[in-house]
């Protein structure tokens, strides 16, 4: 998908991005200051062991501020701890919080750079499979291992393979006395602390879209100060007071947020999302479509691809087209989700036609939904609505 603008305002503890389209918002972004991010890094204190189904074990581990995430006791190299209550541990948020479930995180360190991910923990290099050219990614993957000391793993990313090996090879340093000084911290401090908090995304969504990015909208000086010093006269920035009110953003989350989404055919989405899974229904509606429940299917698959990211949809989606669900029709609409499933940065895997004639999708869940962020069950009609929060 191309990103040719970026909305950036930050006011009240609260910093939200958008990213533009052809005028169209394509993926929203919403940071409290005092949520836990993914990819947030804590001194952590085990307040409580779990006894989970099968025999197995779970630890909460308080992350400060009244948070506690949980911690799977199955993770590999976790049983050789023997954790008890009280104890500390570094964690990283590997999920954030969403509706009722608390945040989880993991012992499994990641430290994320603009063309690589360091993991400290790993003994392997792996290569983004985003990555086109293999011999390059072959000839990257010798340097980086050719640079690796001791026990490191290395996940190379999409962009490496466009920048000289000398950025490659400081970038591998920098991550590395990232994590030194993330260490250093955690025997200094007492549990629970911030060891390290999340870099602000809108660094990675420039360097990601920055080959068709246009400009910047931005309320924050300091921002566009930081932009500046990184990019130089690359990247156009523009100063606004209320950058997602002029820009049209307030209204464009109000309607990501109904679960109705018209087609400029005449049919219609509906999106409903529950506590299992996320069912989308595609209905033809007033479908002017020249009588076309192909062409239906096709633009609705291209409008859910959208949805889903804009929505930040995760976990289980099960989507019923219209029409029938014999796999001949739907061949072209699977491979429309799939190619634009292959364009998302969250894993999302497009599992096929289920036998009782649903399309069934997984995407990796790492941040709440934007129903989960800005509303809240209804307590009167006992969750089967939402209010604002």
């Amino acid at each position: 998908m191309m990103i040719d603008k970026i909305i950036y305002e930050t006011k009240g503890g609260m910093t939200r991005i958008a990213l533009l389209s052809n005028g169209n918002l394509a993926e929203l972004e919403i940071i409290a200051e005092n949520r836990a991010l993914e990819g947030n890094i804590y001194l952590g204190k085990v307040v409580r062991k779990i006894e989970l189904a099968n025999g197995k074990q779970g630890f909460f581990v308080e992350l400060g501020e009244g948070r506690e995430a949980f911690l799977n006791a199955e993770e590999y190299g976790l049983d050789e701890l023997n954790i008890c209550e009280g104890q500390s541990l570094v964690v990283q948020v590997a999920q954030e919080k969403r509706a009722e479930k608390g945040p989880k995180v993991t012992r499994a360190l990641q430290f994320v750079g603009e063309n690589l991910v360091y993991c400290p923990y790993r003994m392997n290099v792996e290569t983004s499979s985003k990555i086109a050219d293999k011999n390059k990614a072959s000839e990257y993957r010798d340097l980086v291992i050719e640079n690796t000391t001791g026990q490191e793993g290395w996940i190379i990313r999409t962009s490496a393979v466009n920048e000289s090996k000398e950025t490659i090879v400081k970038e591998m340093e920098y991550l590395r006395s990232l994590f030194d000084s993330t260490r250093a911290k955690a025997r200094s401090l007492q549990a629970p602390a911030l060891l390290l908090a999340k870099a602000n995304p809108v660094f990675e969504y420039i360097n990601k879209y920055k080959n068709d990015l246009n400009k910047i909208v931005l309320n924050s000086r300091n921002i566009e100060n930081d932009i500046k010093e990184h990019f130089g006269d690359e990247i156009a920035t523009e100063i606004a007071a209320e950058p997602f009110d002029e820009y049209g953003m307030e209204d464009a989350i109000v309607e990501a947020l109904n679960p109705s989404v018209k087609l400029k055919s005449g049919g219609r989405i509906t999106i409903q999302e529950t506590k299992a899974l996320v069912a989308i229904d595609v209905d033809s509606g007033s479908d002017k479509g020249n009588g076309s429940i192909a062409h239906l299917n096709l633009e609705a698959a291209d409008e859910i691809a959208r949805q889903i990211r804009l929505r930040n949809l995760s976990g289980k989606i099960i989507i019923d087209f219209a029409g029938s669900s014999d796999y001949r029709y739907l061949k072209p609409v699977i491979e429309t989700l799939e190619s634009k499933a292959a364009e998302d940065s969250t894993k999302t895997t497009v599992l096929g036609l289920s036998r009782a004639g649903n399309v069934e999708i997984i995407r990796v869940r790492k941040r709440p939904t934007l129903q989960d962020l800005l509303t809240k069950e209804c307590d009167c009609c006992q969750g089967s609505g939402r209010v604002m929060r």
